[in-house]
């Protein structure tokens, strides 16, 4: 029963991650949801910029305690460990969700494109970013990423292997494959709103605290098979030298 129930925990911390992941294409994108990044009626700047770094630093505080080796740890003492990544999942779903809801849009522009070939180049990057964020995930195993796999192997009882190094199609050009995809659809717009600037500033601040404490982790889980990893292929931009 109590591997059912973490099952259903499991499988609803995805299908509310999943809808909080589509919503965030039509969020940057300005397309198709109720309240975009630009959507709503401005009030006061500065209240619009302190509310949403608020929201960003949020976002940001849970993202980088709760994926930390220690805080799991401790983490998991009182709650089961399957049910880690789920937790992480639904809680980070769920501040997204806070986010859109309360974004304040800060209008004018700040770059506007009006030349149709630079417009569709740049629709073609939006696009382009979150289909390498959503191929990244499955390259690194998609379901173990969101927690979907951990909660099957604890309903059928059974162990998952340990982690394995592992370098397939993006990853043997650049460590950061997934956060190459934020940063593609977080900056490619043909009209950037202050509003805007903001998420994708203040986003891609974040990822370059991630990728510092993620690759510390990683340093600690690998050792020398990652600092020689590390050496030899790029963060965020693609470019990979030769071993010696």
């Amino acid at each position: 029963m109590a591997g059912f129930i973490t099952l259903i925990y499991g499988v609803a911390a995805y299908l509310i991650f999943l809808g909080s992941f589509l919503y965030a294409v039509g969020f940057v994108g300005n397309i198709a949801v109720p309240k975009s990044i630009d959507s709503g009626v401005a009030g006061s700047p500065v209240e619009a910029v302190i509310v949403n770094a608020l929201l960003l630093g949020l976002f940001a505080a849970q993202h980088s305690i709760m994926a930390r080796p220690a805080f799991k740890r401790w983490w998991t003492r009182m709650i089961p460990h399957a049910a880690e990544r789920s937790t992480y999942v639904l809680l980070a779903s769920l501040i997204l969700l806070l986010l859109y809801w309360q974004w304040q849009p800060i209008p004018g522009p700040v770059w506007t494109v009006e030349n149709p070939v630079w417009i569709a180049v740049l629709h073609g990057v939006f696009w382009l970013g979150w289909a390498v964020l959503l191929i990244s995930t499955c390259l690194i195993n998609h379901f173990e990423l969101f927690g979907l796999r951990q909660v099957f192997a604890a309903f059928r009882k059974t162990e998952l292997p340990s982690p394995v190094f592992r370098t397939p199609l993006f990853y043997k050009w650049v460590r950061h494959p997934l956060y190459v995809g934020f940063l593609l659809a977080f900056w490619a717009t043909p009209s950037m709103t202050w509003g805007h600037l903001l998420f994708a500033a203040g986003s891609t601040g974040y990822i370059l605290l991630g990728i510092f404490l993620e690759e510390r982790d990683l340093v600690a889980m690998f050792g020398d098979q990652y600092r020689v990893y590390r050496k030899q292929v790029g963060m965020l931009i693609p470019w990979r030298k030769v071993a010696e």
